[in-house]
């Protein structure tokens, strides 16, 4: 009789508790923070967009202040610092990596996807290239485009390559511009050695009667009034921020990887360079406030490589 109570009815106690080996149930991807990286604070403007495009995401933020400027380093260096980044964003369990660098996106997007997709959620890997190229050509009325852009970006050809994809009967001038991002970075005040920089770097852009011009370093729509007005009123200026925040928003969408919070989400800070001088700089370009920003250390890639 007294196992028929069990046998007949409610359940034992033992029977309602779970086995001590049941496995926790897995964090939902979706709750996962969207990374983003540049290689000082430009990037912050891309950042900014995508926190007014997609408020209620999380966002982290890696700056490579340490080694600024990008600019004009070589394409194998180059990926081999975006890669050594990915695996710091990778520990901060990113579901999607942002590039919000043209020169980064220039020399190692291809490593990236190859990489991030090696892991278990398949991260995607999303540049600011092709998102400038694509609205470009579409704006351009007289198919001749400018662009101002870092050596490492013009060297590299991808703006060349994406123009060219987009519409192969388009004319792309660019323009190297060593000078201006470490001017930028730098807080330069607005003054006249920042406008005879800018001058001398448009003045091509206007002899080729470019209506279009893609601002291929996210560092430059920081100084976009004064190219505006340089390149004159008709001119159309081009920045990645809007373009790859809707193309974040489609990468979400088509994975099912959007959050289902409702609200604003955090975004933090990291940066491989003096903590305090990336927050007082970085607030001009995120026009938002950056509250605490922690330093992270990257091995340099030579010990790296050698362990």
């Amino acid at each position: 009789m007294a196992g028929g109570g069990a046998a007949g009815g409610a359940p034992s106690i033992a029977a309602a508790v779970p086995p001590a080996d049941t496995p926790t149930p897995a964090p939902d991807p979706r709750e996962r923070p969207i990374a983003v990286f540049d290689s000082g604070v430009g990037g912050l403007t891309v950042l900014h967009e995508l926190l007014v495009h997609l408020p209620e995401e999380d966002f982290v933020y890696l700056g490579d202040t340490a080694r600024f400027p990008y600019g004009e380093r070589s394409a194998e260096e180059l990926e081999g610092f975006c890669l050594q980044i990915a695996e710091e964003l990778l520990r901060h369990r990113a579901k999607l990596l942002v590039i919000a660098c043209n020169t980064a996106t220039a020399a190692a997007l291809p490593a990236l996807r190859r990489r991030m997709f090696q892991t278990t959620l398949g991260v995607d890997v999303l540049g600011v290239v092709r998102p400038e190229a694509v609205q470009a050509v579409t704006a351009t009325r007289n198919g001749r485009i400018g662009l101002l852009a870092t050596p490492a970006t013009v060297a590299s050809g991808a703006y060349a390559e994406a123009v060219a994809a987009a519409d192969p009967h388009v004319d792309l001038i660019s323009v190297p511009c060593p000078d201006l991002a470490p001017l930028i970075q730098g807080g330069s005040p607005f003054d006249e050695r920042m406008q005879d920089t800018i001058r001398g770097y448009v003045a091509p852009l206007r002899e080729a009667a470019v209506d279009t011009v893609i601002l291929g370093c996210t560092h430059y729509p920081l100084v976009s009034p004064m190219l505006q007005r340089m390149l004159g009123r008709g001119v159309t200026i081009v920045t990645s921020g809007a373009a790859l925040a809707r193309q974040v928003e489609h990468a979400l969408g088509s994975r099912d990887l959007a959050t289902r919070r409702s609200g604003e989400g955090a975004y933090r800070f990291l940066c491989t360079g003096d903590a305090e001088s990336f927050r007082a700089l970085g607030t001009r370009f995120l026009q938002m406030p950056l509250g605490e920003v922690q330093h992270v250390e990257l091995e340099p890639l030579h010990e790296r490589t050698s362990a």
